[in-house]
């Protein structure tokens, strides 16, 4: 993909959630079955980079469940991350930071720390390019403490025939199928109005080989998600 292509792309999605960040919140009031699963994983006192983490309803079943390590959230919509930051203990360890993963040196707008567990929970699948994807998960191995997990999820939407009708042609945004990658999609949002965002349905195998092309070893994947069990991909890598 082209670095220009890959710039619309981006800038559709974030015009995107700061169209919507409200619509989008209200279908966000509780986490994925998948990533319960992860929490009821975790030590209480690991440290925690929570990168995408939208309304912040992670954050809260964190504080819920005595989590007592570090938390930090980070999006590049502002509406959510106000939403984020609001209806939490104040004993609870949290900090938020608006920084954007498509940006060169987003990791350095961070504290100086490694963190135990990196999340990025439907968050990879919105950022366009081979390129992008791999500069950004050699960032989060660096980011990793020497045995840290990056545990991520990945829209399955092409399970679902409903969301499969939600594909649109490129051409509604000026762009061809021969611009993008494979595996990319254009869907569109009907909640509040109508608008379009980029989504890139990944594989087990094509994780597997970014975890490899970046230094990262795929020690867990699972489904999870939806009423059939099988609308995200979640994957726990640890650096090779």
């Amino acid at each position: 993909m082209k670095p220009k292509i890959a710039q619309k792309i981006i800038s559709l999605n974030h015009q995107f959630y700061q169209t919507f960040s409200g619509e989008f919140s209200d279908t966000r009031m509780r986490i994925q079955a998948g990533v319960q699963k992860i929490v009821e994983t975790l030590p209480p006192y690991a440290n925690i980079l929570d990168l995408g983490c939208g309304n912040g309803e992670l954050a809260r079943v964190l504080s819920r469940s005595e989590h007592h390590g570090s938390y930090i959230g980070t999006d590049f919509s502002a509406n959510l991350l106000e939403t984020a930051s609001r209806g939490l203990p104040n004993d609870f360890p949290a900090a938020f930071y608006s920084l954007d993963l498509t940006t060169p040196n987003w990791d350095k707008q961070l504290p100086a720390l490694q963190f135990d567990f990196i999340f990025a929970f439907a968050a990879m699948h919105h950022i366009p390019s081979r390129k992008l994807q791999k500069n950004i998960l050699q960032k989060i191995r660096l980011l990793l403490k020497p045995n840290g997990k990056f545990i991520h999820s990945n829209w399955q939407f092409l399970n679902s025939p409903r969301l499969k009708k939600r594909i649109q042609p490129w051409e509604e945004i000026g762009l061809s199928a021969a611009d993008v990658d494979e595996g990319d999609y254009l869907l569109d949002w009907r909640r509040g109005g109508h608008g379009f965002r980029y989504v890139h349905h990944f594989s087990e195998e094509e994780l597997r080989a970014l975890a490899a092309e970046t230094g990262f070893l795929v020690e867990e994947s699972f489904y999870s998600d939806g009423k059939e069990g099988n609308l995200g991909l979640y994957q726990v890598w640890a650096a090779a």
